[in-house]
Formats: structure tokens, C-alpha cells, sequence
């Protein structure tokens, strides 16, 4: 087996056994870091890349929000809007190469990352 499908199979492997705390902080890893590449991209000249980037980030916010149940917690419906507003920021970011909007949805969801890292370590 080559290395790439090595680190496919362990990157695959890694994903099948996490638990769900586990899968969230990885979608939101996987969310800062495209933004962050999508931001820099913007500023580099890349539009290509960057919106790339920002497209894989939608997807990820877009599947945060279908898989939140609004119900389970009080403060699920606000974190479903501000995933709309995300979304809503990401699309028009993308339209207009705009870095600094992209860093703002960034900024906004660190945050948000760090607290799911935190409730995850505590159980």
C-alpha cells in the first residue's frame, strides 16, 4: 500500500471509531482551518483556492446546522441562526474575495470550537 492510501485508511479508520464529541471537534478544526487558508488564500490573489475553501467551510457549517437538534438544549436555536448568519457571510465573503469577512466568520467560531473542545474533555 502506497502512503497516501496509508494515511487515507488511517485518516478514514480515525474518523469510523470517533465518538460524536470527538467528530464535532473535528468538523470544527477542519472549519477553522479552511477558513484561515480560504482568508489567506483571498489575500494572496488566489481566488481559486480561496473560494474553494470557503466553499468546503459552507458545507461544513451547512451540515453543523441540519444536524443540530433544536430542541435537545435551550440554547440550540441561537446557534442554529448564527450558523445561518455564517452561512449567509461565508457566500457573500466568497462573492467578494473578501478575507477580512471570512476572518470575522473565523473569529466567530473559534470560540464556539474551544467551548465543544472543553464540554468534550469534561465528560
Amino acid at each position: 500500500m502506497t502512503a497516501p492510501n496509508l494515511r487515507d485508511r488511517y485518516l478514514q479508520e480515525t474518523i469510523n471509531t470517533a465518538s460524536p464529541a470527538k467528530l464535532l471537534i473535528m468538523l470544527y478544526d477542519r472549519l477553522i482551518l479552511d477558513l484561515g487558508q480560504g482568508a489567506e488564500a483571498f489575500r494572496a490573489g488566489d481566488a481559486e483556492l480561496g473560494s474553494a475553501k470557503v466553499m468546503h467551510a459552507q458545507e461544513i457549517v451547512l451540515e453543523l446546522q441540519v444536524s443540530l437538534d433544536v430542541n435537545a438544549w435551550d440554547g440550540a436555536p441561537g446557534l442554529s441562526s448564527l450558523y445561518g448568519f455564517i452561512l449567509t457571510e461565508l457566500i457573500g465573503a466568497n462573492i467578494r474575495r473578501d478575507a477580512d469577512r471570512v476572518d470575522g466568520c473565523r473569529k466567530l467560531l473559534e470560540p464556539l470550537r474551544d467551548a465543544w473542545r472543553e464540554a468534550a474533555s469534561a465528560t
